[in-house]
């Protein structure tokens, strides 16, 4: 489980305006994971500080989008146990938490991004939907 959710760094540039045909593309990496003890109370829960970068490159390069920041993840001790092991054998997560932890990531992140790009004048990193108008006028197929 989520129980918190950090940005450590937010980095927006614009390095000329947009003109022609613009390729975006959006990463995120799971840069480090660390064991934490979480004060709950009078006990202590074991924790993971998942930390990550989100990446939004515009080509031809006319800016880019840095945020980095860490996830809080709280389970059993056994389970933490096994993730953190497996982090250090090979840098694999288990699908379940992966997918937790990213898609907490890419939602906070997208949002974050949106609000950055309009900032600096640059296309929104992800596609938004947009209207259609339609003439009203009906084909008749019969």
């Amino acid at each position: 489980m989520i129980v918190g959710f950090n940005f450590n760094k937010v980095n927006v540039e614009r390095k000329e305006a947009a003109k022609g045909k613009i390729s975006i593309s959006n990463n995120v990496a799971i840069k480090d994971i660390e064991q934490k003890e979480l004060p709950f109370g009078k006990e202590k829960q074991n924790a993971l500080k998942f930390t990550f970068e989100f990446t939004s490159k515009y080509e031809p390069e006319i800016g880019a989008i840095v945020l980095g920041g860490d996830v809080l993840f709280v389970d059993d001790a056994k389970k933490i146990k096994e993730i953190l092991d497996s982090w250090k054998k090979d840098k694999k997560i288990s699908k379940e938490v992966m997918t937790s932890v990213l898609n907490n990531v890419l939602t906070r992140c997208n949002i974050q991004a949106l609000i950055l790009s309009q900032e600096v004048n640059l296309p929104p990193p992800v596609p938004l939907p947009k209207v259609k108008v339609e003439t009203g006028e009906k084909e008749y197929i019969g």
